[in-house]
């Protein structure tokens, strides 16, 4: 599988939603991209070859799922609609169609929906075993946890 790189996941997002999309509405995007990607894109847990990037990792934060480096990037937005334009990057028709059907599910949510979404799920929550809801936490949310939760969701 190709792999990509997850501003080039986050620019085709930004190019889908205009001034619409803030920094956390953006992060829990990518990271079901990341996630549907990873699931419909391999047959095991034991096996995940395919992803969709591999220079950045989600960590476990307070308000869900966040890549750092992605963090940095637009943390003077806050919380206001992130008003970059981008141009749309290129997938593979299989990518592509992941990334429409992320949209067409998740794209339509406030960035507080979409982190009670993710708060809700075994990934997040299994990387922040031990810390309270408002305590900080980087610890890395797995591969593994991704696969198993969300491949109970294909049938």
């Amino acid at each position: 599988m190709a792999r990509y790189t997850y501003n080039q996941v986050a620019d085709w997002f930004l190019s889908k939603g205009g001034n619409n999309i803030s920094p956390k509405k953006l992060q829990k995007l990518v990271y079901y991209a990341y996630a549907w990607t990873l699931t419909l894109t391999n047959d095991s847990p034991d096996k995940l070859d395919n992803r969709l990037f591999d220079d950045g990792k989600f960590e476990s934060w307070i308000h869900g799922p966040v890549i750092r480096g992605l963090y940095a990037k637009y943390a003077d937005y806050g919380f206001n609609g992130i008003n970059r334009r981008v141009k749309k990057p290129k997938f593979t028709d299989d990518v592509e169609d992941i990334l429409n059907q992320v949209w067409d599910v998740y794209g339509k949510y406030t960035a507080d929906q979409l982190e009670s979404m993710t708060h809700q799920e075994d990934p997040w929550k299994n990387a922040r075993k031990g810390y309270s809801p408002l305590e900080n936490c980087s610890n890395e949310i797995s591969d593994v946890d991704i696969f198993n939760y969300y491949i109970k969701r294909v049938a």
